[in-house]
């Protein structure tokens, strides 16, 4: 199956908005068994647009456009699609009704412009937006007027914003996908998420154990981010689920103790669901991430059952006064340091009222470092029933990536301590 990815907006090509979709997408297509071939991203321009869709109809058996279906001037993807395949465009009463029940919902009233996202392409199935206006829509075009030979194809319109697009996906395209165009029998894909171990690393571990899988069928893949490995095992036909599942045997028997979840699964919410499970609670105090692993973990929801309290301690008298930090502490060592990163985490477990205390102090940069403590460096406290371990790491990135580098790596040390593991890192002080 050929599936093609169109993604529309002049802010995408400008650098003003991130384009999330190909990734999104991307994953999520793959894990149905429907991998994209072909992805790319053009301007708000009618001919831009009708050139780039008509393209891949010529090539795919699906091919799904985001963005240009809302209210605004420059959203003109719905009608250059039915222009391009000689469609009216016809009123549709069901849309408006949801359109004003979404405002109404919302205490606002329904602006004039949204009477143009009531109007479908004739012979278009509607695909329900619930968290906004914009209607998906799609074609089954048979004959395709522009394949050869006629061959049949789908093209499907999804909105741009990811929180309509998102559900959307799942709850509608999802099931559509499964009746039009069904993967072949025995497709199973398994991803596994690690930290704390390199790509090149893991792969040594699993080359010897997988060969014989890999020789019989199985895909094995890795993807490499700041603090993360996603190893995914992939199989096709009768055969797929043994395989798999002979895989992931060995995949934990090689490198158990660095998988953290799977499919979606973060860090922070490995650690708030395994702090949940224990009815255990923590207590962050942050300096050089300000307050970063905190917004992380109240991201997830019932965070509210195991997060105490987060401590910004970005100065030294804050440090001092919130968390007890001993001012003399921190003039002999300095802030950045091991016995200042093992007071705060103490200094939080006791404010918080927790089980645990999480800290974090160090230097992003890009000055500040010294022949001793360049810049990267950071000191993590952990504090707990089982005492005290700081650890140091040397994250030499820019400010943002310093600062999810070294919150992985402290989710990473609780995640450890929770499950009864060794920390791994090279320069740990006990007490």
């Amino acid at each position: 199956m050929d599936v093609e990815l169109i993604n529309t907006g002049s802010e995408l090509l400008l650098g003003r908005i991130l384009n999330t979709h190909q990734q999104w997408l991307g994953r999520r297509l793959a894990d149905l068994g429907r991998p994209v071939a072909r992805q790319v991203t053009v301007p708000d321009r009618s001919q831009d647009i009708e050139n780039a869709v008509r393209d891949a109809l010529g090539r795919a058996d699906l091919v799904i456009t985001t963005g240009g279906l809302g209210p605004t001037g420059d959203d003109l993807t719905r009608e250059r699609i039915a222009a391009l395949l000689g469609r009216r465009l016809i009123h549709s009463p069901e849309i408006e009704e949801r359109i004003r029940g979404y405002f109404a919902s919302r205490g606002r009233p329904v602006p004039a412009r949204t009477h143009v996202e009531t109007h479908v392409p004739e012979g278009a199935r509607v695909l329900v937006n619930r968290h906004g206006t914009a209607s998906g829509l799609a074609f089954h075009l048979s004959p395709n007027p522009y394949r050869a030979g006629g061959r049949p194809s789908w093209l499907m319109l999804l909105p741009g914003p990811p929180r309509e697009l998102h559900p959307m996906f799942d709850q509608e395209l999802v099931p559509l996908l499964d009746e039009v165009l069904p993967v072949a029998d025995g497709f199973r894909s398994l991803t596994f998420k690690t930290t704390g171990i390199g790509e090149s690393n893991m792969e040594e571990r699993l080359l010897n154990p997988l060969t014989p899988l890999m020789a019989a069928g199985l895909e094995v893949g890795f993807c490499a981010r700041i603090g993360e490995v996603d190893v995914r095992f992939v199989g096709r036909g009768p055969q797929s689920g043994a395989w798999i599942d002979a895989a992931s045997i060995e995949l934990q028997k090689a490198a158990g103790e660095f998988i953290f979840g799977q499919g979606d699964d973060t860090l922070e919410l490995t650690v708030v669901r395994e702090l949940t499970r224990r009815g255990m609670t923590l207590a962050l105090a942050e300096s050089c991430t300000g307050g970063h692993v905190a917004n992380r973990m109240t991201n997830i929801p019932g965070a509210s059952a195991i997060l105490r309290a987060g401590y910004v301690t970005y100065s030294n008298d804050a440090k001092s006064s919130a968390l007890g930090v001993p001012p003399e502490l921190i003039a002999r060592h300095g802030a950045v340091s091991e016995p200042v990163a093992r007071s705060m985490a103490e200094g939080a477990r006791r404010a918080g009222g927790a089980d645990y205390g999480l800290s974090f102090t160090g230097i992003a940069g890009p000055g500040g470092g010294s022949d001793e403590k360049p810049v990267g460096t950071v000191f993590i406290g952990l504090a707990g029933p089982e005492g005290t371990t700081v650890t140091r790491q040397a994250n030499r990135f820019d400010r943002e990536t310093f600062k999810y580098a070294s919150a992985q790596q402290g989710l990473d040390t609780l995640r450890r301590r929770i499950l009864g593991l060794p920390p791994i890192q090279d320069r740990v002080h006990r007490s």
